[in-house]
């Protein structure tokens, strides 16, 4: 055998085609993982040299690997084959992944590919990304042209002049390639080519592309302008926006595809900021009204989303005038997910409007939205209260406010009976306490006792909270005797229940309120005949413990209540209840430990 020979150094690229042969996905999966591994026992001239190439052959394999490939090789791999002098080695591969039929393989290698052009100097980009940025442009399969108009945008602004132009002619061709699919991809990487433009630049050579994708056959490359005409019209001033964008702004919003309309509508606060408040007040007014009175219910809930920010921009006169008319008519709107997006909406007008036109135009608007049928109307406004609370007081809705809480507490769905009491924290500071003790205090002990866990446990989060809102003392009067005295009830779920808000809510009570009111029923349940009520009051116990046992006081009540509880829960029958307790113990005297 030859002496020169070293078995180490062909092993790690010999095991890598092995696995990459496998028949196991994942195998091979794992295998390219581990290139970069791979590429530091070979050492950089190896890994240009060997690894590489054999990495640009490996082409035909399931799309998951190729995928692992892609990302992997735009990992700052150019480190590995001996820094940015060399990293153009890397776009062999990578072009070729760029062409193959699997959208995610080649959103990914041109993702790499871009990440790649950041560390290329000037010459290299002119010798070896260029060359492949016209080879992919220009190729054959419609998928290479796809992936090339991603690769504009990071090089346009390391090219020298004379490049920069051939950049944005190559443009111009993928935005009138006879593939809806090449047109569309330019489309979508037209707003980041733009960006990088001068002014000059951008008027002409980015607005024709602009103009024929806006007025394409097929509203798929359509839509994907509208992101595009806010690039152009942030880049110009409102005179030029005026005189250039207005007939495409008008094409847009008035599409005749509602797929087109929709994203005009998502996007509308963007592009009425870009244009600036003359053409908004001028123009985009009359605009946004056309859209919110739309003909599919998709459009006017993407409109109505857009109300509180695109109002900013208004005087109040024109509010009042052209926006409070169409809220109007959405409030009674037939579809009940433009009435959810307008609920969501709709309290953001009353810091605009100010206190008497809220009360006027809004107010009667919000009690109507409050008795709505759809439980997430319901919902939306009320999760919004808060900013209406700063402009009216909250009383001149109460009325209309505890019918609507009451019937969301008692629906069928257990998602809104939880999503309501998550808000009823935020309404109880609003309300204020007499109000909360009078109407919604028996309501929030109801939820204790509900069929569904998530609501049992979702309710003592809210008793804590409460606690925190209103003090120690009412928790005392108003929550501590309703809970300990689910303790006894025959239903075990209940007793469950008790313990579990105990350990919620102990941390933000003091330590006579657990002393005389809390110990010994806790202690009692410690004997339930129920294995689960007695491991958790365990936990219970070690919650006590961790809370108060830092303090004269409590590590007096640790050692004579709770750790002689805890020893006797440690011979318990059942296992999970002699874990639980030993834990505890530990835990008990821990904090005893440091006390000392």
């Amino acid at each position: 055998m030859d002496q020169g020979f070293n078995l180490e150094d062909i092993a790690p690229i010999a095991v890598l085609m092995d696995e990459l042969r496998s028949e196991d996905v994942q195998l091979r999966l794992n295998a390219i993982h581990s290139i970069p591994t791979i590429a530091l026992a070979l050492g950089p001239d190896r890994t240009r040299d060997e690894l590489v190439p054999f990495l640009q052959d490996s082409v035909d394999d399931e799309d998951e690997v190729l995928l692992a490939l892609a990302e992997e090789l735009g990992r700052n791999f150019e480190e590995y084959i001996g820094g940015p002098q060399y990293a153009h080695i890397l776009l062999g591969p990578l072009e070729n992944l760029s062409a193959v039929e699997e959208t995610l393989v080649r959103d990914k290698a041109a993702e790499s590919i871009s990440k790649i052009a950041a560390v290329l100097s000037t010459v290299q980009i002119e010798e070896y990304y260029i060359p492949l940025l016209k080879r992919l442009s220009q190729g054959e399969w419609f998928t290479s042209r796809i992936s090339s108009a991603a690769l504009y945008p990071p090089v346009y602004p390391k090219a020298t002049p004379a490049v920069q132009e051939e950049l944005r002619k190559g443009f111009a061709a993928l935005g009138a390639d006879d593939t809806p699919m090449v047109r569309r991809a330019a489309a979508r990487w037209l707003g980041s080519f733009v960006k990088n433009l001068s002014k000059h630049h951008v008027l002409s050579d980015g607005l024709p592309v602009y103009r024929r994708l806006q007025s394409d056959d097929q509203d798929s490359v359509r839509l994907l302008t509208v992101e595009d005409l806010i690039v152009i019209a942030q880049q110009l001033t409102p005179p030029e926006v005026k005189e250039q964008l207005l007939k495409q702004i008008r094409h847009s919003v008035a599409d005749k595809s509602w797929r087109v309309r929709y994203m005009a509508a998502t996007h509308f606060n963007e592009l009425a900021e870009a244009v600036g408040t003359e053409l908004v007040r001028e123009e985009l007014i009359g605009q946004y009204v056309q859209l919110l009175k739309d003909n599919e219910a998709e459009v006017r809930t993407a409109a109505a989303g857009q109300i509180p920010g695109f109002s900013k921009l208004l005087e109040r006169e024109v509010i009042l005038a052209r926006i409070v008319p169409c809220v109007r008519d959405l409030s009674h709107d037939t579809s009940q997910h433009v009435r959810a997006a307008l609920a969501n909406q709709i309290s953001g007008l009353a810091p605009l409007l100010g206190r008497e036109a809220t009360v006027e135009h809004l107010l009667p608007l919000f009690l109507h939205l409050l008795k709505d049928e759809f439980p997430e109307v319901r919902l939306n406004v009320i999760s919004k209260l808060e900013t209406v609370n700063g402009v009216i007081d909250i009383e001149l809705l109460s009325d209309s406010l505890l019918p609507a809480i009451i019937e969301l507490a008692e629906d069928k769905s257990w998602r809104v009976r939880q999503a309501i009491i998550e808000y009823i924290p935020l309404l109880a500071t609003q309300l204020g306490k007499p109000f909360f003790d009078e109407q919604l205090g028996n309501l929030c002990m109801s939820w204790l006792g509900d069929t569904v866990f998530s609501i049992r446990e979702a309710a003592t989060i809210n008793l804590k909270k409460l606690t925190e809102v209103f003090g120690v003392e009412w928790a005392k009067v108003a929550i501590v005797p309703k809970v300990m005295g689910m303790g006894q009830h025959p239903n075990y779920l209940y007793r469950m229940t008790t313990v579990q808000a105990i350990t919620t809510i102990s941390p933000s009570l003091t330590l006579p309120i657990v002393q005389a009111e809390i110990i010994t029923p806790l202690l009692q349940l410690a004997e339930d005949p129920i294995p689960n009520i007695r491991f958790n009051v365990a936990k219970a116990l070690e919650i006590l413990a961790i809370t108060f046992g830092n303090t004269p006081e409590g590590t007096e009540f640790v050692k004579q209540r709770i750790i002689p509880a805890l020893e006797q829960q440690k011979n318990d029958g059942d296992a999970d209840v002699r874990y639980f307790s030993t834990r505890a113990v530990q835990k008990a005297l821990l904090v005893l430990d440091k006390s000392g």
